[in-house]
């Protein structure tokens, strides 16, 4: 794989993007974005409350339309975790980063996250956590270029996505 300017990371609520995408982005001397802080700065509201406002479908749509608004040059991205819903601004990221999907078991995300309920969690109402996980696994996996498990230390996913890249 080519490495690109810029790193995109991509995963569930709790599977540590915002946290790696940060010392990734020291390490190799590049700016750090949060698409999540993003959206909260322009709208001057939480992810919560725009969800809570308008629903998930609506806050979807905002988080790709913000993505693709992102100027992606030498920088870490840290996506919010609905992000892969939006097939028009994956391939924006594709194009623009190489993109990392920090895999994580539901069972640990479920010791990271105290509440899925008050973190602005883009998902119909009706479905759980546990399908929601399934659906976006397979989404994840697919718009990857690598895929890091993140299951011990933040320091130890850093080092092993610095080996995958080279």
């Amino acid at each position: 794989m080519l490495l690109k300017k810029s790193i995109t990371l991509i995963g569930m609520a709790g599977s540590g993007k915002s946290t790696i995408a940060k010392a990734l982005a020291k390490k190799l001397n590049l700016s750090f974005i949060d698409s999540d802080r993003v959206i909260e700065q322009k709208f001057e509201l939480q992810l919560q409350q725009i969800l809570n406002q308008h629903g998930y479908l609506k806050l979807r749509d905002i988080e790709a339309r913000i993505i693709q608004g992102i100027n992606l040059d030498h920088a870490v991205l840290a996506t919010g975790g609905s992000a892969v819903y939006s097939s028009e601004a994956m391939e924006y990221l594709a194009r623009q980063s190489s993109i990392i999907y920090l895999q994580v078991p539901l069972s640990i995300i479920y010791e990271r996250v105290d509440d899925f309920g008050n973190r602005g969690f883009a998902k119909h109402p009706d479905q759980s956590i546990e399908e929601v996980f399934k659906e976006r696994v397979l989404l994840y996996e697919n718009f990857a270029n690598i895929i890091i498990e993140n299951v011990t230390s933040a320091e130890s996913c850093l080092q092993e996505i610095l080996k995958q890249l080279g």
